[in-house]
């Protein structure tokens, strides 16, 4: 059995260390009760890396070679403005890539991290701001969601570039990439999700998996669709939904009791999930899985908020159950009772944290004076403990 697990790091840019260093605290408080050691390796990376290293680099050469002995990442969050220009851009590559784009996408491309998993639930006593007022946006059972979004070809996929004539930029392109094995592994992973899930979709109790594309106009997702009821085929217990991206953006906020798993292409899943955050409370409660076949990522959605950083203020939450995805997930790779057990401490920790409304960041706090990073980070730690002993 193993006991020992090898964590890579990668704490970023601004706010990235901060939570972090919460999402880690709770992971070492876990530890000992579990009976499991968590040896942690850190590598610096993001935009403040490569302002101190000469702009170069966006993380120490070797970095990938050590993340891929890993048994998983975890990502604080990276970018970082551009001191040249005034902060008017972020640091970036010589070629326009923005710094951080190795711990980022060079990490799910070279790791080979084809489902960007996002789940989407809302726990009880989560408010968020509306009109700068707090509020009880949705009842809680009615919104519990997981999204699965493509994550190493579409418009990320690298292909394209502008033309110069005359030194001057005339034209850009970037070129959509959906292949047949890219769709296939995606659609069958979310097809797997669904059928190991325990919930389902709120509204009618169905196990459903959603297809979000733009069919009525791109032959990209024609494409896609056509492979998602393909494989659909395999699973005949499973209800099989299309919606069309533009349309699903108005059924996400009026109707999310309607969904179970979700399925997408990279640039509509990254749109779609930032939406979909709106509906769990915000980006400080919002994760983002980054799996394969044999590695994984796990990070908060949200980016390193350069204002913020040093003022021990942002929601460590998104992080904190970000460690608790990846203990799931190594758990599940290892068939590690205990990493569940873990997992399942820090869902409860949270869970209880939120419903008492004891403990929280500006962003959810609701009366009172809120709480720091490292304090909603130190009672996350504690109540997880207590959750194991229970």
């Amino acid at each position: 059995m193993k006991t020992a697990y090898h964590v890579v790091a990668l704490p970023g840019d601004g706010t990235g260390p901060e939570v972090l260093r919460e999402g880690l605290k709770v992971l070492a408080a876990v530890a000992g009760p579990l009976g499991r050691r968590f040896e942690i390796e850190e590598i610096p990376c993001g935009g403040q890396y490569m302002l101190a290293h000469g702009g170069a680099r966006d993380w120490p050469d070797g970095s990938l070679a050590r993340c891929r002995a890993a048994d998983v990442c975890l990502l604080g969050a990276v970018g970082w403005p551009n001191p040249a220009d005034g902060g008017k851009t972020n640091v970036c590559f010589p070629d326009g890539r923005m710094a951080g784009h190795s711990p980022v996408i060079g990490l799910r491309t070279n790791l080979d991290l084809y489902a960007n998993v996002r789940p989407v639930k809302l726990y009880k006593g989560v408010t968020h701001r509306i009109h700068g007022r707090h509020v009880q946006v949705w009842d809680a059972d009615k919104v519990d969601m997981v999204f699965v979004r493509e994550n190493t070809e579409g418009l990320y996929s690298g292909i394209g570039g502008t033309l110069k004539p005359g030194g001057i930029e005339k034209v850009a392109t970037d070129v959509r990439l959906i292949t047949r094995e890219g769709a296939t592994r995606v659609c069958r992973f979310a097809f797997e999700l669904c059928r190991k899930r325990k919930a389902a979709a709120p509204a009618d109790g169905k196990k459903r998996v959603t297809c979000i594309v733009k069919d009525n106009v791109l032959v990209g997702c024609k494409f896609f669709k056509k492979v998602f009821h393909e494989v659909g085929a395999d699973y005949p217990e499973i209800e099989k939904d299309t919606a069309i991206v533009d349309a699903f953006t108005q059924w996400l906020i009026t109707k999310p009791e309607y969904y179970d798993v979700l399925v997408t292409t990279n640039m509509f899943g990254d749109i779609v999930t930032d939406l979909a955050s709106v509906l769990q409370g915000g980006m400080g409660m919002a994760v983002g899985c980054n799996v394969g076949d044999h590695h994984a990522m796990f990070e908060p959605i949200h980016g390193s908020a350069p204002k913020h950083a040093g003022l021990d203020k942002v929601n460590p939450i998104a992080t904190v159950l970000a460690v608790k995805e990846a203990l799931d997930w190594l758990g599940a790779r290892h068939d590690d009772e205990a990493l569940r057990r873990g997992a399942q401490a820090i869902e409860r920790a949270v869970e209880e944290t939120l419903e008492k409304a004891d403990c929280l960041t500006y962003d959810l706090a609701t009366a009172g004076k809120p709480a720091r990073c490292s304090e909603v980070g130190s009672r996350l730690a504690e109540r997880a403990v207590q959750a194991l002993r229970c």
